[in-house]
């Protein structure tokens, strides 16, 4: 029989035993000397290797390298990161959040930032295993405090990990104190709009071991998350899925797609960013379980309540105005933007794909429209 946390050996990251070792074993590898030597530009190499030789807990790896890692990549690749909503939550108390899905790795690393900066407690974070396919990237997922998503499998096996990372998840939250950070949807969105995938949802869910399902969401907390960022550093990098799902045909990726997308989204133009942390879900839960008897129709009602937070407190940039504008041949939104920022976001267009393919032109400014359409929804609603 596997002790109670063997079984989730697949998946979790490094237990701080084991940090010590791992980072001695990649102190040498290629990757580590580029991410250092970006993070340090002004530190002979000698200097981080032992600092990191003396690093013996997650925590220390986070603070003193990854983040700042991320504090060089905002101030090389935006022009800032601002927030609202983290006053609201409180320090020494772990909160599932719930985030709608823009970047691979800045969107859990930033929120890591802030959660820092204010005193709270960090996440365990979700992360396809497709990513971690290098003994390198592997490592430093496990470094990073990443569980790993398991993709691409049978319907059965999906049941049998969908229930490991529920049991897994409950537990960072209940008995740890961890906070834990899940995608809405598996995947990043392609076309800015953002949408709560109930199969997310079910699979928390499958933690609750028949208890009451909102009472036992009640008790993990969950806070959703707006992550927008002013220009999405690999907007043109989605063209080629969206287009084979327009054509019907099975779109195959690149063998090194998923580390170019990657590495992209960190290094990319984002200018400005922000992040939105709502208020912990409490007397919506209360609300569907008496409106709702159904497990299913609770799930669909949580997605809806999740959005909504998202796209209500989703902030809407100059780009977004634009794009909206250029696809509907109006002027609608002109006083949200100046003729500069209009000719700026129409050059990146032009240099980023082919304008004279109305397909791909209409999908780039979909993706950044689409989020206007949703957000104007909200508004006219009320």
């Amino acid at each position: 029989m596997k002790s109670k946390m063997q079984k989730f050996d697949a998946i979790r990251p490094f237990y701080e035993t084991e940090v010590n070792d791992a980072i001695k074993a990649s102190l040498n590898h290629p990757m580590m000397k580029a991410i250092m030597n970006f993070t340090f530009p002004d530190v002979d190499d000698e200097v981080w290797k032992e600092q990191l030789k003396r690093t013996h807990s997650i925590r220390d790896f986070q603070c003193n390298f990854i983040y700042q890692a991320i504090q060089k990549v905002l101030q090389k690749s935006s022009e800032g990161l601002t927030t609202s909503g983290f006053e609201k939550l409180e320090k020494n108390t772990s909160y599932m959040f719930i985030s709608n899905h823009r970047d691979i790795i800045l969107d859990t690393s930033l929120l890591n930032v802030c959660l820092f900066d204010h005193g709270l407690v960090m996440t365990a974070s979700a992360i396809g295993d497709n990513l971690v396919k290098r003994d390198f990237m592997n490592t430093l997922a496990k470094l990073n405090r990443n569980f790993l998503v398991q993709r691409g499998l049978s319907p059965r096996e999906l049941l049998q990990s969908s229930k490991l990372m529920s049991e897994y998840i409950g537990h960072l939250l209940l008995r740890e104190n961890r906070s834990v950070w899940i995608a809405q949807r598996e995947g990043r969105t392609k076309d800015g709009n953002d949408a709560t995938h109930s199969g997310v949802l079910k699979m928390l869910g499958m933690g609750s071991d028949g208890a009451n399902l909102m009472d036992y969401f009640k008790k993990l907390k969950i806070v959703p998350v707006s992550i927008s960022y002013e220009y999405d550093p690999t907007d043109a990098l989605k063209m080629p899925q969206l287009m084979a799902e327009a054509n019907n045909e099975v779109y195959i990726k690149d063998k090194n797609e998923d580390f170019v997308n990657l590495l992209s989204g960190i290094i990319g133009q984002k200018k400005r960013i922000h992040i939105h942390v709502g208020d912990v879900l409490d007397t919506e839960l209360d609300l569907i379980s008496a409106e709702n008897d159904n497990s299913n129709k609770q799930i669909q009602a949580l997605a809806q309540v999740i959005d909504d937070s998202i796209l209500q407190s989703y902030k809407l940039w100059p780009t977004n105005y634009i794009a909206y504008d250029l696809l509907n041949k109006t002027n609608k939104y002109s006083d949200k933007y100046t003729e500069d920022e209009k000719s700026l976001f129409e050059r990146r267009l032009e240099m980023k794909i082919d304008v004279t393919n109305d397909f791909m032109v209409e999908s780039f400014l979909n993706m950044y429209a689409n989020p206007v359409v949703n957000k104007s929804k909200y508004e006219n609603a009320i």
